[in-house]
């Protein structure tokens, strides 16, 4: 084969070998693997990081082929595929270098042009410190609650809170949550996060001074799940209940409540969810008002309570969680659990999926967007570990800890940081709870002792159902916890004890792979995950040796990490990256050493313990050398097991989190829950005829040109011309115009101002009302939902720093045109507005978003009129918030509302469609460069657009106001 003869010497040297190298020169690598693949060898130490198995099966179809022509084809053809594997992982190698190059450039450019605006000299200041009073977005420390070290000093906070009333809101949408005999493992979705954030809102829920906590999610009422999962609410019983009976009130205590989004009859996972984000925001927005209203008549004297603050978990609940935030004005936490974008570059290593193949499977882009806005929107930021902070969250456009460092010296300074803002990273570990744990001593050869306060007892039927599958179970037990997903690398594991004959002679290996019925009842993943361990415990004969049990309760848990320790065995966790690795502190409680990833927090969890070794989970031999290590070395185990006598004294990470909000929320002036609010909200206001109507319809149709929208609103007025006349519907006007733009547009089209009740403008940054009186004039501006947006706004830094791009932009056009001019007469106090003169020239959204971000400057880009102009605007602002913030302020219902759409708009399109309102979609009414604006997003948009939703419906393209009559008529009696 030509230009490949090294390949082909290769394997005809492989050929003469053949399939075993048994010869005792051969390399200790090979020895204690005692059984050795030439191909497997080669492929991982050539190509590694790629899925062999095809290559594998060829090799053997090649090694059992008699003719020697058709067996040099079969080597020439797997010579190329060698070849071609290998140059795909230079190239992937190329692009991850290329990537990460220009993602430090941007960073470093983006330090710079922030630090210049931010003039004055600190460079002693600006080294700041890692534990200071002062957060990164402004607001000191002092006067918070201060840190508690002790119990005394917990007591002394305890009794302090006990007169206060907190409402607090938790969101976590995937997977299936409820209060007791959870699901753990049944799939990918329910995991850890379930039982993290049920027994989060449980503690909550007992501490003093706090009233009532909602565990939102999502409603499931589907014959593949269990009833209880289609409730609307479920108490979570407090762990002592008779400590608290005096205290609670009506509504007081911890709740799940479910709210119905996506499809009503299926469970789906959350990869398929984002389209329906919108409407559990409604939903959501709907619960949390009426609660703030039953809470107010209980406790806050007839005023509404709203949350003290929101707080996500995970990119789909931060998402949510920051829209609910700025539509309610509370401040936002965000707990991330794993990103995206770290899952992004494993999975690019990986060399299996290309970024599109990872995008249409994980929805990874979309996930992304989602945790940038979180980074937007929160005011605190919980991790695990430092590492979450330091490795994974400076990836993000978001944050970056050297830019946040110097703003959190400007502020202790009391400089101006110009608008920036970066959220405050806290490090919370998740810890455990250890009440349910029972010293364990003696091994499989004595018994334990009993004792008065822990009495012998019989084994636990969950030993026996182990053991069952070993022919000798005494022998030390290595543990692995997790569900069958394939970044848990469980296959890896089953490789490398496969391959490792010491190993199997000094131990077992049990696999707790979640709980299943039938391999044909699990999703696609799992069950391939599965089918691929089954396949490998056959291939290398460890019947006897691999117990995987089908069936585990959760409170089954704690006896398993025993019979672990009881054998001298060791528990391992060898995921691809894990964020905290709360088994590994569990298993540390029960007295396992641990062999751990080192990615993630296992790197964090081991600098306190101690207890184990680190390992590459890439390196197959790394995982086997660090098992034989500890199995092996008795001196080494009981070191390990030593070390781990302080375990069961760390903080629970229930009361972690729970001084966390206290530290980072509660302070004398809070953003919400404050009377002026409450009594805005629910007065009579000077505009009635909005909360008079039946049916609210807003006109947000882009269209191209102001004869075609003038057109759409009068086959809208025509269709209604019944109901307008009668007053029972009501009309907003919801475009990227000004409001003198707007006036000027009614008057020439034969409008008047008082055919609408409402006007949107700016793309959302600005509501007028139209007013009764012509003595006031024809419009009268809201400034109370300025309130409401102006959090995060950068003023005058944010102006001049977009000046600043604009004139970049016009220095690399070739001739010397203007194509971006700031358009003075257009902007506002919260949109700054830009002209352009040829929208091919400016870069996609995504990118000026992305610039803003990595300079800490918080907003909304978006690009109007066929990418022709640029309303940059606050980052919690949109026309779609804007009829959230309706519903707050006037009580017009969400449901009430219908919204009339075209084929295509603004890059902010997709707010429009989804939620509890109803849209119209005006066929017909786009263009090519409206849809250009949607081809250069970070996500594609059918990622997000609600398929078969019974809230959309579509008019013919040619549609007349008939048409829109008849389209309304169905969409209001679904």
């Amino acid at each position: 084969m030509a230009g490949n003869d090294w390949i082909n010497s290769y394997l005809e040297a492989i050929l003469d070998v053949g399939p075993n190298l048994d010869d005792v020169k051969s390399s200790l690598l090979l020895r204690e693997r005692g059984r050795f693949s030439p191909t497997r060898y080669f492929v991982e130490e050539v190509i590694t990081g790629f899925d062999e198995t095809d290559l594998h099966r060829s090799w053997v179809k090649a090694q059992a082929t008699r003719s020697p022509q058709e067996r040099n084809t079969r080597l020439e053809n797997m010579c190329w595929r060698i070849w071609n594997l290998a140059r795909q992982k230079k190239q992937i190698e190329v692009e991850l270098a290329q990537r990460k190059a220009k993602r430090r450039l941007e960073l470093e450019r983006g330090r710079r042009e922030a630090t210049a605006d931010m003039s004055e000299d600190l460079s002693e200041g600006e080294k700041g410190d890692i534990v200071s009073d002062v957060s990164a977005h402004g607001e000191s420390n002092k006067g918070r609650l201060p840190r508690i070290n002790s119990v005394d000093a917990m007591e002394i906070w305890a009794s302090q809170q006990k007169g206060k009333k907190l409402y607090i809101v938790l969101i976590s949408l995937h997977g299936l949550i409820r209060g007791e005999n959870m699901e753990l493992g049944r799939d990918s979705d329910t995991g850890g996060q379930v039982k993290y954030v049920v027994e989060l809102a449980r503690a909550l829920g007992s501490m003093p001074g706090v009233y009532r906590v909602d565990l939102l999610t999502r409603q499931v009422a589907s014959p593949d799940v269990d009833w209880s999962y289609g409730e609307p609410t479920e108490m979570l019983s407090p762990r002592n209940l008779e400590d608290f009976m005096d205290e609670m009130g009506e509504s007081s205590g911890s709740y799940i409540v479910r709210i119905p989004f996506g499809p009503r009859d299926k469970y789906i996972p959350k990869e398929l969810l984002w389209p329906h984000i919108p409407e559990f925001v409604d939903g959501a927005l709907n619960h949390i008002i009426q609660m703030a209203g039953v809470l107010g008549e209980q406790i806050g004297g007839g005023k509404p309570v709203w949350p003290v603050a929101i707080h996500g978990h995970y990119a789909d609940a931060g998402d949510s969680a920051a829209l609910l935030s700025g539509a309610l004005n509370v401040p936002m936490l965000f707990t991330g659990h794993s990103l995206g974008r770290d899952k992004l570059d494993q999975l690019l290593k990986q060399g299996r999926l290309s970024i599109d193949e990872i995008n249409t499977t994980y929805k990874i882009m979309r996930r992304i967007e989602a945790e940038e806005l979180s980074l937007d929107a929160s005011e605190i930021v919980i991790t695990s570990t430092r590492q979450e902070i330091d490795e994974q969250w400076r990836l993000y456009d978001g944050f970056d800890p050297v830019l946040e460092r110097k703003l959190r010296a400007r502020i202790r300074r009391n400089v101006s940081c110009y608008g920036r803002f970066m959220p405050r990273m806290v490090i919370i570990p998740p810890g455990m709870e250890f009440h349910h744990i029972v010293p364990q001593e003696g091994d499989m050869d004595g018994e334990t002792e009993g004792n008065e306060e822990y009495p012998s007892s019989p084994d636990p039927p969950i030993w026996s159902e182990i053991m069952r599958f070993f022919s000798n179970p005494r022998k030390p037990m290595i543990l692995a916890l997790a569900r069958p997903d394939p970044k848990k690398n469980i296959t890896t594991l089953v490789k490398a004890f496969g391959e490792c004959r010491p190993l199997q002679e000094l131990a077992n290996l049990t696999l707790i792979m979640g709980n299943r019925d039938g391999i044909d009842e699990m999703s696609s993943t799992s069950s391939s995950v599965l089918l691929s361990v089954l396949k490998l415990i056959d291939k290398y004969d460890l019947y006897g040796q691999v117990a995987y049990p089908k069936h585990h309760k959760q409170y089954e848990v704690p006896d398993i990490y025993r019979l672990a320790a009881k054998t001298k065995g060791v528990f391992i966790n060898p995921a691809f990256i894990e964020p905290f690795g709360l088994t590994l502190i569990e298993a540390a409680a029960h007295g396992l050493p641990i062999v751990a990833t080192k990615n993630g927090g296992p790197v964090d969890i081991h600098q306190v313990l101690d207890n184990g070794l680190l390992v590459d989970p890439h390196d197959q031999q790394s995982i086997a050398d660090a098992l034989l290590k500890l199995v092996s070395d008795r001196q080494l185990w009981t070191r390990c097991r030593q070390n781990e006598g302080n375990a069961a004294d760390r903080k629970s990470k229930l009361e972690n989190a729970v001084l966390s909000l206290s530290r980072g929320v509660l302070k004398d002036g809070q953003k919400a829950g404050s009377g002026d609010k409450a009594e805005d909200c629910y007065s009579i206001g000077k505009f009635p005829a909005l909360r008079r109507r039946k049916h609210i319809f807003v006109i947000a149709v882009d269209c191209d040109s102001t004869e075609d929208l003038l057109d759409t609103i009068r086959k809208v007025f025509e269709a209604m011309e019944k109901e307008r006349a009668e007053g029972s519907v009501g009309f907003i006007l919801s475009t990227f115009m000004t409001i003198s733009e707007i006036h000027s547009f009614l008057i020439s089209g034969g409008l008047n101002p008082r055919d609408f009740d409402a006007f949107i403008c700016n793309s959302g940054s600005d509501l007028f009302y139209s007013t009764v009186n012509p003595e006031d004039g024809p419009f009268v501006i809201d400034f109370y939902y300025h309130s409401h947006i102006e959090p995060r706004w950068g003023g005058e830094g944010l102006r001049k720093t977009l000046v600043r791009w604009a004139g970049s932009i016009n220095e690399k056009a070739e001739n010397e045109e203007q194509i971006v001019t700031a358009a003075e007469q257009l902007s506002a106090n919260y949109c700054y507005a830009f002209q352009v003169k040829n929208a091919g020239l400016v870069p996609p959204v995504k990118e000026l978003r992305k610039w803003l971000r990595i300079q800490a400057l918080r907003c909304n880009v978006i690009y109007c009129q066929s990418g022709t102009r640029i309303n940059v605007i606050p980052v919690l602002a949109s026309r779609s918030q804007a009829l959230r913030y309706l519903y707050v302020r006037w009580g017009i219902e969400l449901s009430k509302m219908v919204v009339f759409v075209g084929d295509s708009g603004d890059s902010d399109y997709e707010g429009l469609l989804g939620g509890l309102h109803k849209s119209v979609v005006l066929k017909g009414i786009c263009s090519s460069a409206s849809n250009q604006l949607h081809a250069n997003r970070n996500y594609p948009l059918s990622d997000v657009m609600p398929v078969d939703s019974p809230n959309i419906v579509q008019t013919s393209k040619d549609f007349t106001s008939s048409d829109i009559r008849d389209s309304l008529e169905n969409l209001l009696k679904s």
